[in-house]
């Protein structure tokens, strides 16, 4: 008689972030088969690509090979390739190069940076969400002080010499923070033409808080510690239009510049718009109390890309709600496949933090809130553990000490126009 074994369940994951690859190794311990689906072949590390963005680390210091991640476990394929489309009646996935099937799939595939309709200041401006616009960044930062120190017009040279960050947030607030140290500790030192009182680092925030998951007093502190850096912070304005020379703003004012960061806001990346289900602010995709797709079950998204309500509001797009929420839908699938119940998901806040330079860093945890250089030692521990391999470790940590030692910033070059 032929013995039949059957075919182990197939696990495809869509995304390589902090989510997917958490997901990816959880579900590898349950010896289903998985594939896991990116677009670029490492995983980043996020909330560091704005030292990147201003000369403080290299792009592999923040960069991992996925395939070096996954190397230990078998039972994970890596797939370099983008997701186009998913049809959940034939439970297959479509990709750029071809299409795979599914027996449960986990869409972790992240967010993009979101300009709320506004063409010409997605034209005009900087994103940070990808490695490759962080490099931009810095070469088109690194130009503008080439450029500046010959240029005789003074109306132009303000300009170029004008770095304006939209957004208040922790991607804001720390490269306002870094852009002044660049500025004014390390190339101050090497541009003897430039009169480095003509530099003007504007932070600006539509709304009247920066860091508006923190408490006040830090709120305040933050505030303090960006003048104290020369950084001018505007807040209760918003950004109506930018054409890559003149940045206007509502009421009338003009700031000419020809450098624009944008880091007010993010959504669903556009994948989550061609599935076809409900979404919701940021456009992200609705999922229930068990991070599924509404009628379909074996369906799951997490992180950026995931709406999930809790307290009455959004969960926010950070990377400790997509690790954990990977977590909960690698068992999920386990329990699906062995017919347990489910696990429902509930998001155990760990605090937030935010470095604004040298000595200087916010954190919140609990009632525990601290700020300064106590806080700027925790901001560097915990994101020196979160790193995922020991080299990036050794290397970041290295970098920062002689950062701290001698104010060197050691990446600036310019890699193309």
């Amino acid at each position: 008689m032929e013995n039949k074994t059957k075919a182990s369940p197939h696990v495809v994951v869509v995304g390589g972030g902090f989510g997917g690859i958490r997901a990816s190794l959880a579900l590898a311990k349950l010896g289903v088969k998985i594939t896991l689906v990116d677009r670029y072949n490492y995983h980043l590390f996020q909330p560091l690509l704005y030292q990147v963005a201003t000369a403080g680390l290299s792009v592999d210091d923040i960069a991992y090979p996925i395939r070096a991640i996954v190397k230990q476990k078998k039972n994970i394929d890596f797939r370099l390739a983008e997701v186009t489309g998913v049809d959940f009646g034939s439970k297959t996935v479509t990709m750029n190069t071809g299409t795979i099937g599914y027996d449960y799939l986990v869409v972790a595939a992240g967010g993009m940076t979101n300009y709320f309709g506004m063409e010409s200041v997605e034209k005009h401006s900087f994103g940070m969400k990808t490695l490759d616009e962080s490099v931009i960044i810095r070469n088109h930062i690194l130009s503008m002080f080439e450029l500046a120190a010959h240029e005789k017009d003074a109306d132009k040279r303000r300009a170029l010499l004008t770095f304006v960050i939209v957004g208040g947030g922790p991607t804001g607030v720390e490269s306002a923070g870094a852009l002044a140290e660049l500025a004014y500790h390390v190339l101050t030192k090497e541009y003897h033409h430039v009169n480095f009182k003509e530099v003007r680092i504007v932070l600006v925030e539509a709304s009247d808080k920066l860091l508006a998951a923190m408490p006040e007093s830090l709120r305040e502190v933050t505030v303090e510690t960006l003048i104290n850096k020369r950084v001018e912070v505007r807040m209760c304005i918003q950004v109506t239009d930018y054409d890559g020379e003149r940045l206007t703003l509502k009421g009338g004012e003009v700031i000419p510049t020809n450098t624009v960061v944008w880091a007010a806001g993010a959504r669903a990346i556009h994948l989550i718009d061609k599935l076809g289900v409900e979404q919701a602010s940021m456009r992200r995709a609705v999922v229930n109390e068990h991070l599924q797709i509404p009628n379909h079950s074996e369906v799951f998204v997490i992180g950026d890309a995931a709406h999930f309500m809790q307290d009455e509001r959004p969960l926010p797009m950070i990377a400790p709600v997509a690790i954990q929420q990977a977590d909960i839908v690698a068992k999920n699938i386990g329990n699906l496949i062995k017919g347990k119940e489910l696990k429902k998901f509930v998001y155990k806040d760990v605090g937030s933090m935010a470095t604004i330079g040298r000595n200087a860093a916010v954190v919140h945890m609990g009632s525990f809130k601290t700020h300064g250089f106590f806080a700027w030692a925790i901001w560097c521990f915990v994101h020196i553990l979160r790193l995922i391999d020991f080299r990036n470790r050794a290397v970041v940590f290295s970098k920062w000490v002689w950062d701290y030692l001698v104010y060197e910033r050691v990446v600036r070059i310019i890699t193309r126009k």
